[in-house]
């Protein structure tokens, strides 16, 4: 879940950015580092397992080394790494199920089972198990709203920042999302 208290000072980070742009690498690296472990969260509750999740975190951080440039400072640094985190994040479930579609190898072997272990302290890690596998069967969008809803307690309008989605357009997916959850859960 987002902590508030937590969310980095946006003046540092743009201190961080403007003294990359400026030549110092380390600076980067601190950005990485304060952001790693909410980009791996966030992509892991998307894809579902660790590895994906791995590869996302990658994808995200070469995108940031290579575009920080470009930051234009209208949002806060925040809001930029979570859109470019949920951009990846949808294209990366999209390449999968484009992959899995075409191959010829079993799917069961293929894909790793979403553990529980992604939440710590829950007493009842079946029914985690349960939520995770019920996520996965959503599509990628309604997934994404419930996750920033439920698990990062974002607002919609702050999703609507971070996905340049309308609000509306946000609520109608999380009313599907809410639905369809529910309706699996049951017949689980």
């Amino acid at each position: 879940m987002l902590n508030r208290d937590k969310i980095p000072d946006a003046n540092n980070d743009f201190e961080l950015a403007k003294s990359f742009v400026r030549g110092d690498e380390s600076s980067f690296n601190k950005i990485a580092l304060k952001y790693q472990d909410k980009i791996y969260w966030h992509a892991r509750k998307m894809t579902g397992n660790h590895l994906d999740a791995d590869e996302i975190v990658q994808e995200v951080l070469l995108v940031m080394y290579n575009k920080l440039k470009d930051f234009r400072f209208k949002s806060s640094l925040y809001t930029w790494i979570y859109r470019i985190t949920a951009t990846r994040s949808i294209n990366f479930i999209r390449r999968k199920n484009i992959r899995q579609f075409f191959s010829l190898e079993d799917k069961e072997s293929s894909s790793l089972a979403a553990g529980s272990d992604i939440v710590k302290n829950i007493e009842d890690k079946e029914k985690l198990k349960k939520l995770d596998s019920v996520l996965q069967k959503l599509p990628a969008k309604q997934r994404e709203v419930f996750i920033m809803r439920n698990f990062e307690e974002l607002s919609y309008e702050e999703i609507s920042e971070i996905t340049g989605r309308s609000v509306g357009g946000l609520k109608s997916n999380y009313f599907h999302a809410a639905r369809k959850i529910y309706e699996l859960m049951e017949n689980e």
